[in-house]
């Protein structure tokens, strides 16, 4: 059921969007635990989400909001926590237990500076690393970044349909600038929504195998409580849901889980672009610093120089042919990020030489301005 909001036009926090996002997806179930500073996104579904029919439950622990959202998913919510980098830590255990159990779900980690506390209250971009490969194993997962109010509506509500299409665990990255913004968002009717929800078995549950290959990978599930009994482990399991070490079942289950993804990756790599048609010199970036790098590109175009962006919205599974098309392209691409440079080194790797790629870091838990990317831009006297 979708939720019409009360506004077509709305002045909201990046944060506020997020939770918006999220109940017009058919999320009706979220578990949390404060933290800066992604606190905003519990404190609103705390009050939006009774008056939907949904359940809002504040947690001991992020350890504990982890195991919530997926019992809830399981018994067929649409479920989906938020946290900030110390408690996107303490999820990934979990988080890995959904991969495996292929249950779907949305975390939210609005990013802040430095390791362990950090600076709670600074923007960074630290955890993007961490969002693909935080939890153990081999394992496929999507991440998509936002970097605008508007985004954080939008791609809130794709992270809900691309988990429930493929039974997958999707983690949204935003960060202190981003979900600490006020913008306003034209929010489009319910009407206007594409709303995926997951699919059911079609047939009895005395026929129903719980982790069935298809065409697509994706086994259809099912709703614990409606009659269909299955075993859920976090183990390496067969089609049936019961712990295998045969090399054949291990090896078809895990491939799998990576084919479902690979299959869809029309979809799933999602980007924006800039000024591309014609450029020469390009900025590759995500989240809020996109918003200083469009800024760049224009202030480089005043001054002659053909400047592109290449904005990331899916950061994993990577989109390596979309970003092999702009080093293609140009001549120097620049990579500015509020980390050592995560992303830089996945360019780099689908880089091999083609063309002159530079990062530029900042970790001081300050924003990366327009005018430090186009120093990068503009040619060297």
């Amino acid at each position: 059921m979708n939720t019409p909001l009360s506004e077509k036009r709305r002045l909201v926090q990046g944060n506020e969007a997020i939770a918006e996002g999220a109940l017009a997806a058919g999320c009706r179930f979220f578990a949390g635990y404060p933290i800066t500073p992604a606190s905003e996104i519990s404190e609103v579904l705390s009050s939006r989400l009774p008056q939907v029919g949904g359940s809002f439950i504040q947690m001991e622990d992020e350890i504990a909001s982890m195991g919530a959202i997926i019992g809830a998913s399981i018994a067929g919510m649409k479920a989906m926590t938020a946290t900030s980098g110390p408690g996107f830590s303490l999820m990934q255990e979990n988080l890995g237990f959904a991969c495996i159990t292929e249950t779907p779900c949305v975390v939210v980690n609005v990013m802040r500076g430095g390791g362990s506390t950090g600076l709670p209250t600074c923007p960074g971009q630290g955890d993007v690393m961490q969002a693909k490969w935080g939890t153990h194993g081999d394992h496929p997962i999507i991440v998509l970044a936002v970097s605008s109010v508007a985004d954080c509506f939008e791609i809130t509500i794709q992270a809900f349909n691309l988990s429930e299409k493929y039974r997958v665990p999707v983690v949204i990255l935003s960060d202190e600038v981003v979900s600490h913004t006020r913008e306003t968002v034209v929010f489009p009717s319910p009407w206007d929504m594409e709303i995926v929800d997951r699919t059911g078995p079609s047939v009895p549950p005395e026929w129903y195998v719980p982790y069935e290959d298809n065409s697509i990978g994706v086994p259809d599930m099912a709703t614990l409580g409606e009659g269909y009994r299955y075993h859920i482990t976090g183990l390496i399991h067969d089609e049936r849901g019961f712990p295998t070490q045969r090399p054949e079942e291990i090896e078809a289950f895990t491939g799998r889980l990576f084919r479902k993804l690979a299959q869809g990756l029309h979809e799933i790599q999602k980007i924006k672009t800039f000024m591309m048609n014609d450029a020469e010199v390009a900025v590759i970036a995500y989240g809020s610093v996109s918003r200083a790098a469009r800024s760049a590109v224009l202030e480089a175009r005043d001054r002659g120089v053909r400047a592109g962006m290449l904005q990331l919205i899916t950061l994993f599974p990577f989109p390596e042919h979309l970003v092999d098309n702009v080093l293609k392209q140009c001549s120097k691409v620049v990579v500015p990020e509020m980390n050592m440079g995560q992303i830089y080194r996945e360019v780099q790797r689908v880089n091999q030489g083609k063309t002159r790629v530079e990062k530029y870091s900042r970790i001081d838990g300050q924003f990366i301005t327009p005018d430090e990317i186009l120093g990068k831009l503009l040619p060297e006297e």
